[in-house]
C-alpha cells in the first residue's frame, strides 16, 4: 500500500531484476517504472546498482547505464572480476550488495517508505534494520518464475511484497522499441570491431568477443 504524502525511494538490484523480468518474458521501461511509482507518493530519489567487468573496453551495459544516468537515476556501478574456475569455465565475481545497504540505511532517515527491487534473501535483515527506524518497505520481486527468485524469508520481512508480473502492463518495454535498440547496438558493436581490426596488428591474436550481457547481469 502506497500514500500520496509519502516520501519514496527506489532501490534496484539491476542483475536481480533483470533476471526477474527476463523470467516472465518482458524488458522493464525504466522511464514508465519512474513515471509510475511517482504516482505512488513523493519519489525523492532512485538508485540502479550494477556490476561493471573490470578492464573491458565496452560492456553491453554502457547504453543502458548512460541513460539511467541522464534520466532520473542515481547510478552506482562496481567492478566485477573475471577468472577461470576449476573446470576451466569462465566466471565472473562481483556483488553491490553491501554499497546497496550501506545507502539504503542512509537514505532511510530522509524518506517514509523504501520500494526494492529484488528477491535476494541476503536482504532480509537490511529491511529489518530499516523497519526499526519506523519506515516502510515494499519488495518487488516474483514468484512465477521456475524457481521463484522471490526469498520467502524477504517476502515475510517486508512490509508489502508486490508480484512483479502485476506491473508488467504498466513498466514494459515495447518489443519494437527493443529490436531497435539491439539493431543499433549490433551497429555499434560491428563498428567497433572494424576499428580495432584496423589497429591490430597482422599477426595479433584475435580478440576476445564482448561478454554477454546475461553474463554481466
Amino acid at each position: 500500500m502506497f500514500y500520496q504524502n509519502e516520501r519514496l525511494a527506489l532501490f534496484v538490484d539491476g542483475a536481480n531484476l533483470h533476471g526477474a523480468s527476463k523470467s516472465l518474458g518482458f524488458d522493464i521501461d525504466y522511464k514508465r517504472l519512474l513515471t509510475e511509482f511517482s504516482k505512488r507518493g513523493r519519489l525523492i530519489r532512485a538508485f540502479y546498482y550494477t556490476t561493471l567487468l573490470e578492464n573491458e573496453e565496452y560492456s553491453p551495459l554502457r547504453p543502458l547505464i548512460d541513460w539511467l544516468d541522464y534520466n532520473g537515476f542515481t547510478m552506482v556501478t562496481k567492478p566485477t572480476k573475471e577468472f577461470t574456475d576449476t573446470m576451466g569455465r569462465r566466471r565472473f565475481k562481483g556483488s553491490i550488495d553491501i554499497e546497496l545497504a550501506v545507502d539504503a540505511m542512509e537514505m532511510a532517515d530522509n524518506v517514509d517508505h523504501i520500494v526494492l527491487f529484488s528477491g535476494d534473501g541476503d536482504f532480509r535483515r537490511l529491511v529489518e534494520a530499516i523497519q526499526r527506524k519506523g519506515k516502510r518497505v515494499s519488495v518487488v520481486s516474483t514468484l512465477k518464475s521456475t524457481p521463484p527468485m522471490m526469498s520467502d524469508d524477504l517476502r515475510r520481512q517486508a512490509d508489502n511484497f508486490i508480484e512483479l508480473q502485476t506491473l508488467q502492463s504498466l513498466i514494459q518495454r515495447d518489443p519494437a522499441a527493443r529490436a531497435q535498440a539491439d539493431e543499433r547496438r549490433e551497429q555499434r558493436q560491428s563498428q567497433m570491431s572494424g576499428e580495432h581490426a584496423e589497429r591490430r596488428p597482422r599477426h595479433a591474436a584475435p580478440q576476445q568477443a564482448s561478454t554477454p550481457l546475461d553474463d554481466l547481469l
